[in-house]
């Protein structure tokens, strides 16, 4: 064979090993099975349908249920997971702030509307003077607790906080009912209802523990907050084939229709 000819078969098969080494990587962006991490009461029942709909686009998603809202993005950030659908953005900043993750949101799912909840008063004006009431004890849902509080007119928040998103009990300026703010966990407030007059506590909690955001809430934020649920992935998947059918496989109209008409304005879809 002509020394030309060699050559060009030589780059022929080396083209060809290139390209064959290429395709397996390829495949390894469009995983067939995926773990997104959620938290525990409605969004068990939600992902039961987003898994049916992204399977039928090749998609196996596999949900980890978590009661702890600090766990989902440290376990996304260590490669345990490769998504998480349980927080919103106020929350992500604030972890990204304090712990240094690379995780980005590439899809909203639902705004879960804050309430208080009481196992003593049925309304705001039985709330007794000096009264124990309940507020999240992480940055993020501790300060739109307290932005609650605020709009019902039971406390007053320095406006600097107010404008940062960063009340905590110390920013009170007027508590004129002498409210006792305690901090907890977020899981811990549920049951901690006995002992409080009043407690903020977060959708997913409320539902496990049988209250109702429609019927049981004393106080109840707008659906028109700004805290929509999102999900989350390390910055390096955000452009990822399954990332996109995870997102499309949430928004779809079936898992809209399933939010709707089974949480009945607990829960709004945010897409």
């Amino acid at each position: 064979m002509p020394l030309f000819l060699r050559r060009r078969s030589a780059i022929a098969a080396l083209s060809l090993l290139s390209l064959c080494a290429l395709v397996p990587a390829a495949h390894a962006q469009d995983k067939a099975a995926i773990k997104v991490g959620i938290s525990i009461g409605n969004a068990e029942k939600i992902f039961e349908v987003v898994k049916k709909v992204a399977a039928r686009d090749g998609l196996d998603v596999q949900v980890v249920v978590f009661s702890d809202y600090q766990l989902p993005n440290a376990a996304l950030a260590a490669g345990d997971l490769d998504a998480n659908a349980f927080q919103h953005q106020p929350f992500l900043d604030n972890q990204i702030k304090s712990r240094g993750y690379d995780i980005v949101p590439v899809g909203l799912t639902v705004t879960a509307p804050l309430g208080f909840y009481s196992r003593k008063i049925k309304s705001v004006q039985e709330l007794p003077e000096g009264a124990s009431v309940g507020i999240q004890n992480d940055p993020s849902n501790g300060n739109r607790a307290l932005l609650l509080l605020q709009s019902a007119g039971l406390l007053t928040l320095k406006p600097e906080a107010v404008k940062n998103n960063t009340a905590t009990p110390l920013d009170v300026t007027a508590n004129p009912r002498k409210l006792k703010l305690v901090p907890l966990d977020a899981a811990q407030l549920p049951r901690s209802l006995d002992d409080l007059t009043l407690a903020s506590i977060n959708n997913d909690y409320a539902e496990k523990a049988g209250l109702s955001f429609v019927r049981d809430a004393v106080i109840k934020e707008s659906p028109q907050s700004p805290y929509a649920n999102l999900i989350a992935v390390r910055r390096a998947d955000k452009d990822k084939p399954w990332a996109k059918k995870l997102v499309a496989a949430y928004q779809s109209a079936e898992v809209r229709q399933f939010i709707e008409t089974t949480f009945k304005g607990a829960l709004i879809p945010a897409f």
